[in-house]
């Protein structure tokens, strides 16, 4: 069972445009799709059509449009009640693959329903496999709510892992001597980020032929306690880190056409070949080729297996540099 949890849950709307977007002009659009969305319920929609026992944790308001959208791709999901409705995220794409996203805060949430979102997450981690938990926080709830409960479930019942940016990664890597996540999955400018690096340096050094920044970062985190950073990079792949080594993945040429949910889908193959035995670079190789594959779908569609082209990733070890505890 793979319990994925979004505390920030959302109506992903999709906007096709059949040109270049242009700002402050008028446009008309090809096509509109509405589908459940948030990082969380996107790992769960991946892991569902590659028949993985999976469970969506999310908070959501009564007769939500959201719920009748997850039922209707028949993923088995749990509510926390809220007031408000879920939040729709507006993407707009064009021609050549160009994204552009404009996301909404999300419902606020009281401190009895974060109280209830967590009391749920830690119900539901028995008896799992793993616990993803992707995506922003919501208003009202604290920025160290991940942090806290990845120390909550820090007993070993579980694998956890963690998708992120800003200031919850931030938070996220300050509270690791409480309790740290078996694997974090930032794309390389949230890693830089963190550690305070610029931006587009580690995806840039990667795009040059030098993955060794990259894996000097992951290492900073995994020296403090973290179990393995999957990096994803873009076009230029992705990089797996843990304390026996570290691998370069190389994806195949495809032409994009959405890289919302790529991300996420990278997280959905890195577990769905994790639960089923492989080792890391096979992980990673799975990782990219969901990554890719979900590029090259429209909107925030999401890879079947079939869709799925492992052969097409190149994988490559890098040379070890062992933790240094």
């Amino acid at each position: 069972m793979i319990v994925t949890v979004t505390p920030n849950p959302s109506i992903d709307r999709t906007v096709t445009l059949p040109a270049q977007l242009t700002r402050g002009a008028v446009h008309r659009v090809t096509s509109v799709t509405n589908q459940a969305g948030g990082k969380g319920v996107n790992v769960a929609r991946a892991l569902t059509l590659a028949g993985v026992d999976t469970l969506a944790v999310l908070p959501a308001a009564a007769n939500d449009p959201l719920i009748t959208a997850l039922q209707a791709i028949a993923v088995p999901f749990q509510v926390v009640p809220t007031l408000e409705p879920a939040r729709i995220n507006l993407t707009i794409t064009e021609p050549d693959g160009t994204t552009t996203k404009v996301n909404e805060p999300g419902a606020t949430l009281d401190a009895a329903t974060v109280t209830a979102l967590t009391d749920v997450v830690l119900a539901a981690a028995d008896g799992a496999d793993w616990v993803v938990m992707s995506g922003s926080l919501p208003p009202g709830m604290p920025v160290s709510w991940y942090g806290d409960v990845v120390a909550q479930l820090a007993a070993p019942r579980c694998r956890i892992a963690v998708d992120t940016s800003d200031a919850p990664l931030a938070a996220l890597c300050e509270s690791l001597d409480r309790g740290a996540p078996d694997l974090i999955k930032p794309n390389g400018e949230e890693l830089a980020s963190v550690l305070g690096l610029p931006a587009d340096s580690l995806e840039a050094a990667v795009a040059q032929g030098d993955p060794e920044p990259v894996v000097a970062a992951a290492r900073q985190l995994i020296d403090r306690g973290i179990g393995a950073v999957l990096a994803t990079l873009g076009a230029a792949g992705a990089v797996l880190v843990d304390r026996n080594g570290a691998w370069l993945a190389t994806p195949p040429p495809i032409t994009p056409r959405s890289t919302v949910g790529a991300g996420d889908s990278s997280l959905a193959g890195y577990v769905r070949a994790e639960v089923g035995g492989a080792v890391p670079p096979q992980r990673l190789q799975m990782a990219v080729a969901y990554g890719s594959a979900a590029a090259a779908l429209p909107g925030t569609t999401l890879p079947t297996p079939a869709q799925v082209d492992l052969n097409a990733v190149q994988v490559a070890p890098i040379s070890p540099i062992p933790a240094t505890r």
